[in-house]
């Protein structure tokens, strides 16, 4: 049994547009659109978008993280901070040759975004 790659996630989203938005700002390419989701691609990796029905549990997202690589974290962070966006943490570096922060989009997901040296 072999593993090759993960090729995305799904988010459950209060406002599909609204979070269509969010990821687009950000640079990810907006792929099929639907009354009922929006797929957002970088690269090849991508986040499905589809409405909450109220299906899904009230911490939705709790403890995961999507990382997303980045070539210039300081520029990028001001590219975030330009867009009206504010970061949940400062810029750090959790192990040698990494430097990241954390947003969340409008759900709560959190998106951490990274350079690595």
């Amino acid at each position: 049994m072999k593993l090759n790659s993960i090729s995305g996630v799904t988010h459950h989203v209060k406002n599909l547009e609204a979070s269509a938005a969010f990821y687009e700002s950000l640079g990810f390419r907006i792929g099929k659109r639907e009354t009922d989701q929006v797929t957002c691609y970088v690269n090849w990796f991508w986040i499905n978008l589809v409405p909450d029905a109220g299906s899904a549990p009230a911490d939705k997202g709790a403890g995961t993280s999507v990382h997303v690589k980045v070539d210039d974290l300081e520029e990028f962070l001001q590219g975030v901070v330009g867009l009206g966006l504010k970061p949940e943490t400062e810029p750090s570096s959790p192990s040698k040759g990494i430097r990241q922060f954390e947003l969340a989009d409008p759900d709560g997901y959190t998106l951490v975004f990274f350079e690595k040296k």
